[in-house]
This record gives structure tokens, C-alpha cells and sequence, in this order.
């Protein structure tokens, strides 16, 4: 019976100490970063394209535009995602935005929340792409959860970008036509 006592008091310890790590750090925040060989318009414009982003974000499945206008500040999105078989939904807000440099998005579920920032910077005819992310449980549990999962949040990023890198590089969609069609008039008139 002594030792049932002494294992059910390490046990509940061991919660304790669990769910006193959640209020110590009840946040994660990481960074990642990219350089890709592709200038930055096109960069920016594979990265902002619907159809893509299956390519890069592992278990996207669709976006259902809730309000606002798509890709503007304000905007709100339910993200639907496939994880290990499960359904899952993040509701996205889009907070900043600037076209070509930089764009700014809360996320929200059940679990966590979280704040994420994507800039893009041209690096002599290359892109370089960074990340920001900040992310918090909401409730004890999940936000003592958050403190052993940033590593897995960080390496999980840092795929995604490298997915990223690799869908811009292997791009072919033109998502410039009217510029090649005004370069094109001007070689004709010459």
C-alpha cells in the first residue's frame, strides 16, 4: 500500500511540475529563414497563390474565405488542414499586409493561438524569406503542452519554408503576362 502512496505522489508531482511549466512559459516564439533563387515578385506571388500552397503547407486541404476581401488586411479565413488523418480548422486574420514585403496573420483553434509574420526582402536577384512566429495554449494545459513543443513548432516551420523554397524554384506560371506583353510590344516597334 506504501508504494501505491508514493507512486500517486510522484504522479501528481510530476502534473504539478507539468503545469507549472505552462505559467513560466505559457508561450513559444520562433524564427526560420530562406534564401530562394527566384526574384522577389515571383516569390511573393507563389507564396500569396491559392493553388499552391498545397505544394508547400503539408495537409492543406482548402481555404473558405469567412469576410473581408481575400488578401487584405482584415480579412478572415477558416484554413483546413488534414494532420495525422484528423480534420483540423484555423481560423485566419489577416493583421498587415505590404505586396511584396511583408504579411502579418493571426491564428486561431481550439488548442492555440498564434502570431505569425513573413517578410521577404530582394538579395541581389535572389529572395530572402524569414519568419516569425509566436504561439500560446489557451487553457493550462495546452499552454504547458506549448513549453515541450516548440522545437517540433520550429523544425515544422523551417520544413514548410524549405517546401516553400523548392515550390518557388520549380514555379513556371507566369504571373506577370501584361509586362511581358508590354516588353514584347516594345521590341516590336524597335
Amino acid at each position: 500500500m506504501r508504494y501505491l502512496k508514493y507512486t500517486l505522489g510522484i504522479i501528481v508531482l510530476l502534473f504539478i511540475v507539468f503545469l507549472l511549466i505552462g505559467l513560466l512559459k505559457p508561450e513559444v516564439s520562433y524564427d526560420a529563414e530562406i534564401t530562394v533563387d527566384k526574384p522577389l515578385a515571383e516569390s511573393w506571388a507563389v507564396t500569396q497563390d491559392e493553388e499552391k500552397l498545397a505544394a508547400w503547407l503539408p495537409g492543406f486541404q482548402k481555404i473558405e474565405h469567412l469576410s473581408g476581401t481575400p488578401g487584405t488586411v482584415g480579412a478572415v479565413a477558416n484554413v483546413h488542414f488534414v494532420a495525422d488523418g484528423e480534420q483540423m480548422v484555423i481560423r485566419e486574420t489577416i493583421t498587415d499586409i505590404v505586396p511584396n514585403e511583408s504579411i502579418a496573420m493571426t491564428y486561431e483553434n481550439d488548442f492555440m493561438n498564434m502570431h505569425y509574420r513573413m517578410a521577404m526582402t530582394a538579395v541581389e536577384g535572389k529572395t530572402k524569406i524569414s519568419s516569425r512566429s509566436t504561439a500560446w495554449g489557451n487553457g493550462m494545459f495546452a499552454k504547458s503542452m506549448m513549453a515541450f513543443m516548440g522545437r517540433g513548432f520550429k523544425a515544422q516551420e523551417e520544413t514548410n519554408l524549405a517546401n516553400l523554397k523548392k515550390t518557388i524554384e520549380e514555379n513556371t506560371k507566369n504571373y506577370f503576362p501584361v509586362e511581358e506583353e508590354v516588353i514584347e510590344a516594345s521590341e516590336a516597334q524597335q
